[in-house]
Formats: structure tokens, C-alpha cells, sequence
């Protein structure tokens, strides 16, 4: 459920516990996250959960990896009627911080089409996909914005017949990250924008920033106020900080104060040496526990004005 290691991974990569540590596919990033879910609910049925001022819902999602394609409808239900969003994806850095941001997320293809010649006998009736779509390619870099955190990244290209053919098409697979809605909409303008400038092609581009970033919005800010409280209650010092990557949370924080990376202390996402320390497991469910019991948010830190 929800990693992106294939079938058979355990085989090379057996799971093992060394000095407090637990290295295995997928521990981290996240079952961890569930596991340390169903312990919150287990709890809170031994306290008494019937009496909690709010009733938990917990999501399980099997497709997050892959862009939650199908399961986004079901997070969007959910979240429209939901008080508050608690993502057990993995925490942030070696002091397991919050994460009260995430970059928006998007993929585009970008198909250059042109005409095919004879690279030696007659390339000037040909119209290089290559040529222009290394044209096209300068362009989607030139997007990147260091200062404000705007990623563009070609991660892919394809294209060409064989060495002495000028090619007559090509492909690029395009990766965008984003830190506020405004970029979005501005790179996914400028993407769209783009159009051929070699004579004798076309540029054809598909895509969109599909899963919109999360941002530090009053709703949001009053969540990790709510955290701050709950931790302090059990004597857990926690922070926030930004990630790069996005998750169900860039979703369900459009609709309703969310607040992700309440998952395991660890390392090594999608990674060889990917673990977490075992020792935070209780303390990272105990949090959950606490702010599932609280009242309703408003209840608890009113919105503003």
C-alpha cells in the first residue's frame, strides 16, 4: 500500500531492526504513518473514543505514488466535510518537523512534430523535431525561478529515426513545481504559450499543475497552532518547515485546515537506505491521538475577525 517499490524489493532489500532503527522498502515512505494511525484510533477506542467531540476518518490511499488519480474524488468528499486533515505521510529532517507546506505538482508533454529528409541527400525539405524542440527546451529552463522557488525540470526526451534522417518528431516529459497558486497559473500559462519557431514544425503541449500547492493559509497556520498546543501537552518539541514534494494534503488543503507529515521520524524516502527510528513510533502516534481528540477547530482557535 502506497510505495513505489515493485514486487519482490525484500527480496535484495530485506526488512531488519538495528540499534533502534528500522530499514525496509516503504517503512518510511509511509506505512509507518498508517501503522502509527491505527495505534491513535486504538487508543482513543480505550479512552473512550465514542465520547470524542469529533468523529475520526481513516483514509487509506493505495494510489498516492502515482498521482492519486482515482482516489482524489473520495479525499475531495471527504474533505468538504471534514473539521480538520491529519496526512501521516513521513516528517521533514532528522527532528521530524511538520510540514505546513508543499509544492504544487505538475507534468506536461511537450511533442514536437516536424518533417522527415534525408540528412545528407536533401535536409533542406526536412524540419528537425529535434532542432526546435531543443528550442523548446531552453525556454521551459529559462522558467525556473531559484528566488521564488519555481522548479522546471525536462526529465525526458525522445525522438528521431536514426542518425542520417532529420527527425520528424520528438518528446520531452516535463516536471513544475510550484509554491503558491499564482506561480501555477502563471508557468502553466507560459508553458502553453510556447510555439514553434523552426520553420516546418509544430509544438503540441499537454498538461497542467494537477495537484495545487499547500499553503501557509490561516486555516493551515491555525492547525499547527493546534499541534504546537497538543505537543506541548505531551512534552514534544516540533516544528515546521516546507517540502518540495506534494501529497494528498495539496488536495485536501484547498478545502480544509491540513496539516501533513505527522508520519515516521526517519530518512531515505524511495531510497536504498530508507528507515525510521523506532523510538519516535509512540510519540508520533501519542500527537495524533491528542489533536484527533480535541474539540472542533473553531472551538479550540477561533479564525480571525
Amino acid at each position: 500500500c502506497d510505495t513505489v517499490w515493485p514486487l519482490g524489493t525484500l527480496e535484495t532489500m530485506p526488512a531488519r531492526t538495528e540499534h533502534g532503527t528500522f530499514w525496509g522498502p516503504g517503512s518510511y515512505d509511509m506505512k509507518a504513518g498508517l501503522v502509527q494511525g491505527l495505534f491513535a484510533i486504538d487508543a482513543l477506542a480505550a479512552a473512550g473514543a465514542a465520547s470524542l467531540p469529533v468523529t475520526p476518518v481513516f483514509f487509506i490511499n493505495s494510489d498516492e505514488e502515482i498521482g492519486s488519480h482515482e482516489s482524489t474524488r473520495v479525499i475531495i468528499r471527504f474533505a468538504r466535510s471534514a473539521d480538520r486533515c491529519f496526512v501521516l505521510e513521513p516528517s521533514l529532517g532528522p527532528d521530524g518537523d511538520l510540514k505546513t507546506a508543499r509544492k504544487g505538482v505538475g507534468s506536461f508533454t511537450i511533442t514536437v512534430r516536424g518533417k522527415a529528409a534525408h540528412a545528407g541527400l536533401d535536409p533542406g525539405k526536412g524540419a528537425s523535431a529535434i532542432l526546435e524542440l531543443s528550442l523548446v527546451i531552453q525556454k521551459l529552463f529559462a522558467l525556473n525561478d531559484a528566488e521564488k522557488g519555481v522548479t522546471v525540470n525536462v526529465g525526458t526526451i525522445d525522438g528521431g529515426l536514426s542518425a542520417n534522417v532529420v527527425a520528424p518528431e520528438s518528446k520531452a516529459s516535463v516536471d513544475v513545481r510550484v509554491p503558491s497558486m499564482e506561480d501555477a497559473d502563471r508557468i502553466e500559462k507560459a508553458i502553453h504559450a510556447i510555439e514553434a519557431e523552426t520553420s516546418g514544425t509544430e509544438v503540441l503541449i499537454e498538461g497542467s499543475v494537477r495537484r495545487p500547492p499547500m499553503e501557509r493559509t490561516p486555516g493551515n497556520q491555525r492547525l499547527w497552532q493546534l499541534a504546537r498546543r497538543g505537543a506541548e501537552e505531551l512534552g514534544i518539541s516540533i516544528e515546521q518547515a516546507a517540502a518540495g514534494g506534494g501529497s494528498d494534503g495539496n488536495t485536501t488543503s484547498q478545502l480544509v485546515p491540513t496539516l501533513d507529515g505527522l508520519g515516521a521520524v526517519g530518512a531515505g524516502a524511495h531510497a536504498v537506505n530508507e528507515h525510521l527510528i523506532l523510538d519516535k513510533m509512540v510519540e508520533r502516534s501519542a500527537l495524533l491521538a491528542r489533536l484527533l481528540s480535541f474539540p472542533p477547530l473553531d472551538d479550540v482557535i477561533p479564525a480571525p475577525g
